[in-house]
């Protein structure tokens, strides 16, 4: 099977008009002085425009609501919508309700997806995905917030640390230890359960992030949640008890996708800015055009970008072919690949911009602190690496010497031409 990116004229004329809508309407939006609840309110006739396009929501199958397209043309509507924070919600994919209706749409049964997931999709309510545990490290089977069923009730308690629009959501899937350790598979003790925001119990403590150090952005919030002795119905579990990592991976392999390409749109507004800044600033007599290590720059920026888009675009290819269960390695080395490109590339653009680039008069500098994140959230860079390094290693097998060791490939090619060659040698004298 070959790879094939090229799209038809139908759906590039929905990329084109994509681009256009976000650096016209979208941008301007950046640097207006508003909170999340205007923000909220001045993007509702963006969203019918987009709505009117059949754009909204297009992560979903038709028959879970959505427009069906498959990855490949999810990551390239996604390259275009990470020129800016502020597109995803506009659209109806934002992080992480895109990948929380996406759970609900797999796993909840009717009632469920009518009552959460539906509600999600038309951007009615907003949620939040509730997982890590601060101190846990990255082995998500130590995480230890508790699910115990009491009659026809989950009691939950814990704590959560860095949970996404925790305050701002209407309600939480919470990943709890649901299982008795004894005789269950370390894979197989913990559950999802739905958990509404407003459930006597549920604490949310707002924190900051080295991006958004007052935690008031107008996407994201980030909060330490308590669960305290938190009731809620039975009914409230999404798919089955102990299949809490297995419909993780159905929510984060797309997902990473979708994260990888809005870096790539991030990474190539940098580098419109640093190459509009190059054309545009003569120091020492020349355009900073002219100077070697600009160009460096900016041709080292560029090729970076297009291997790490071409090899998100492969990950989603492959998700399209066998599933995403047979694209883990493609899935963990964009991951990884990706985040220090876009990293990479921001720090190139700041420095050509100088103290501009480095104040908030420019976008970069927002940009680039959300580019620290990148290494840590969806797990961290070196949890990947070493998934994919013992991938690898597993078609690999040790020897006394090394495969190329030419002494001894020379001895088995002179064990099977030697005869030939002294017949050869033979006959030419």
């Amino acid at each position: 099977m070959s790879w094939d990116f090229e799209t038809e004229p139908e759906f590039q004329e929905k990329l084109d008009w994509m681009r256009e809508f976000v650096r016209e309407e979208i941008y301007p939006l950046e640097t207006l002085d508003i909170d999340y609840l205007q923000f909220r309110e001045l993007i509702k006739p963006l969203q019918q425009e987009v709505k009117d396009r059949e754009l909204w929501g297009v992560h979903l199958s038709p028959e879970q609501g959505g427009a069906g397209y498959g990855q490949v043309k999810l990551g390239l509507m996604h390259e275009i919508l990470g020129a800016s924070e502020l597109a995803p919600p506009v659209f109806g994919v934002h992080a992480p309700d895109t990948g929380n209706s996406e759970l609900i749409a797999v796993a909840g049964d009717e009632e469920q997806v009518e009552k959460w997931g539906k509600p999600v999709l038309n951007g009615e309510l907003w949620s939040a995905y509730s997982m890590t545990e601060e101190g846990r490290g990255s082995d998500p089977t130590m995480l230890q917030t508790s699910a115990v069923l009491d009659g026809d009730e989950w009691v939950v308690n814990g704590v959560k640390f860095c949970v996404g629009n925790a305050n701002r959501s209407d309600f939480h899937i919470v990943l709890c230890r649901t299982e008795d350790d004894e005789g269950t598979a370390k894979h197989r003790r913990h559950s999802m359960i739905i958990v509404p925001t407003d459930t006597e119990g549920v604490i949310n403590r707002q924190i900051g992030l080295m991006h958004d150090p007052n935690s008031e952005g107008l996407v994201h919030t980030h909060c330490e949640v308590t669960y305290d002795n938190v009731r809620v119905p039975a009914e409230n579990l999404l798919g089955g008890r102990g299949e809490a990592f297995v419909l993780a991976q159905k929510r984060l392999g797309p997902g990473r996708i979708h994260h990888c390409m809005r870096w790539m749109g991030v990474s190539r507004r940098a580098l419109d800015a640093l190459c509009e800044r190059a054309v545009s600033k003569s120091v020492h007599g020349g355009l900073l055009a002219d100077k070697e290590m600009v160009q460096d720059w900016i041709a080292t920026s560029a090729a970076e970008i297009e291997a790490a888009r071409l090899l998100t675009l492969q990950a989603a290819w492959k998700i399209d072919q066998v599933g995403a269960s047979g694209a883990r390695q493609e899935i963990a080395m964009i991951k990884y690949h990706g985040a220090k490109v876009m990293h990479d590339v921001l720090d190139r653009a700041i420095q050509i911009h100088g103290a501009l680039g480095y104040s908030t008069d420019m976008p970069l500098e927002e940009a680039y602190r959300w580019s620290r994140a990148a290494r840590l959230y969806d797990g961290p860079d070196e949890v990947h690496k070493v998934s994919v390094a013992r991938r690898i290693l597993k078609n690999y097998e040790p020897r006394d010497k090394p495969s190329d060791h030419i002494p001894t490939r020379r001895q088995a090619a002179m064990e099977k031409w030697g005869p030939v060659i002294e017949r050869l040698e033979t006959s030419s004298v």
